[in-house]
């Protein structure tokens, strides 16, 4: 039942802190680019399912009824309902999902996952680039045929080759170093590479900003792609690969170049000038290897810019990103839980809701870090989640 000034549940259902970066009018537009804006009113609306994906993945050990009880506790006396709403079924939340579909997650999650970087902000630039890092995921989703036929199972040498106990989806992500916020993102099956996902998220990258990548991202053509968005690259590289000393400079790193294949470096045709960064690590360093040579790629040609001995540290801001991902793989959907969609786009739904989620936690956390004066990494992120449960669930209706 609903009072004269006939307000509607959707107008005040709410994320609490959460609200801050995906407020109801950025929602409605996104439903409408995505044609979701229902003609009659519905009892589960386009936005409220939009705001209810986000809190699956917000309270992702919940049921679905608890958790759309939490997204409207307390509205009676908060938004004038005279009296408690009737949660709906499991089947009509499931229902509603389908209805809505990914797309609008995808397109939210692609409008509001901005840059946070700052320079005022500690950790997040080398000199004058700012600091970014590429890496992937996977993720057990429920097991079903067509979760099975769509994303794949990872090998296994038990199960008669059955392969893995869940079948996985890959997530790539692009992260800032400094504030681990996830800036843009590619989901795919597990069977597709990161080099093929990693195509898609290069998109995002400008000059000014420098990517630092694994040595399993790298190839000739991946490599090429992402200079040409005007970044700077500062990738690993396997110790194997052949790659001539052009000039040696005082810094001990050498001008080189690579190649698209064999034929191409007996020809010197298509080559691509970098410079390369040879280093060992200490015994007890953090990863490393006993008599192990590490070498790094990098498009920053000049010594003088940025010297050898400051890349080689700098290369281990690469984990950043690896912080990121157990935030949103431990802390935010909990150790060993698989995901809850039993079909394909509910699957992917789902993952933009948990990357939703962990923008706007760390949204939080860089602006509380900004105003403060403090390092976001200094700044639990546990803590922060448990600051966005709370206020959803005893702040519906009012903003944050």
């Amino acid at each position: 039942m609903k009072p004269d000034s006939d307000q509607r549940l959707s107008d005040h259902i709410s994320l609490g802190v959460l609200t801050r970066v995906f407020p109801p009018e950025a929602v409605d537009a996104v439903l409408i680019e995505c044609g979701r804006m229902e003609r009659r009113h519905r009892l589960l609306p386009a936005r409220v399912v939009m705001y209810y994906v986000l809190g699956l993945a917000l309270f992702s050990t919940s049921s679905y009824e608890e958790v759309m009880r939490m997204l409207v506790a307390g509205h009676s006396w908060a938004s004038g309902w005279s009296r408690e709403w009737s949660v709906p079924t499991k089947a009509a939340l499931f229902q509603a999902r389908k209805r809505l579909g990914s797309e609008p997650l995808r397109v939210l999650y692609e409008k509001v996952a901005a840059s946070l970087a700052d320079p005022q902000v500690a950790g997040g630039f080398y000199r004058s680039w700012q600091l970014l890092s590429v890496d992937g995921l996977c993720l057990d989703v429920a097991d079903t045929v067509a979760n099975v036929e769509r994303f794949g199972r990872p090998p296994s040498s038990r199960g008669g080759g059955r392969g893995g106990a869940f079948p996985q989806v890959r997530v790539l992500g692009l992260a800032e170093c400094g504030s681990h916020a996830i800036v843009d993102a590619a989901i795919g099956a597990y069977r597709q590479g990161e080099q093929t996902l990693a195509e898609s998220v290069l998109r995002s990258l400008r000059p000014g900003m420098l990517l630092l990548a694994d040595r399993g991202f790298f190839s000739y053509t991946l490599w090429d792609k992402a200079r040409a968005t005007g970044a700077d690259l500062l990738w690993r590289l396997k110790s194997n690969a052949v790659l001539p000393v052009e000039k040696r400079y005082s810094d001990g790193s050498f001008a080189s170049y690579v190649y698209p294949g064999t034929k191409a470096r007996r020809n010197h045709t298509d080559a691509i000038a970098v410079r390369v960064v040879e280093y060992t690590l200490a015994p007890g360093d953090v990863g490393a290897e006993a008599d192990r040579t590490y070498r790094l790629l990098t498009t920053i040609t000049d010594p003088d810019a940025a010297s050898a001995d400051e890349l080689a540290q700098l290369y281990a801001q690469r984990w950043e990103i690896e912080a990121a991902f157990d935030e949103l793989k431990t802390h935010q959907r909990g150790p060993g839980l698989v995901l809850r969609s039993k079909m394909p786009d509910g699957v992917i739904q789902e993952v933009y809701g948990y990357l939703c989620v962990h923008y706007a936690i760390r949204w939080l956390m860089h602006s509380t870090a900004k105003d403060f004066g403090h390092d976001p990494d200094r700044i639990s992120f546990t803590r922060s989640l448990r600051a966005a449960r709370r206020t959803t669930a005893s702040h519906p209706g009012f903003s944050p």
